[in-house]
């Protein structure tokens, strides 16, 4: 969980803040997918569209550090 502290009442940086560190960690993301019902199939279906995704970035960047 997140926290944030508020210094001498300055409320709008530490929400500035606390929105910055949320969306880093993916919970807007998050709130989005459990705002709805996600069938198995698809919930299937996106996990591994991810888990392409996630390797493809990693040969690209392994592909790239050997170029140096």
């Amino acid at each position: 969980m997140s926290r944030v502290a508020v210094i001498e009442n300055q409320v709008d940086a530490a929400l500035k803040q606390l929105k910055k560190l949320m969306l880093k960690e993916g919970a807007f993301q998050e709130m989005k997918r459990r705002a709805y019902y996600e069938k198995p199939s698809v919930r299937r279906k996106r996990k591994s569209a991810a888990a392409r995704k996630k390797r493809r970035r990693a040969l690209a960047r392994a592909g790239r550090s050997d170029d140096d």
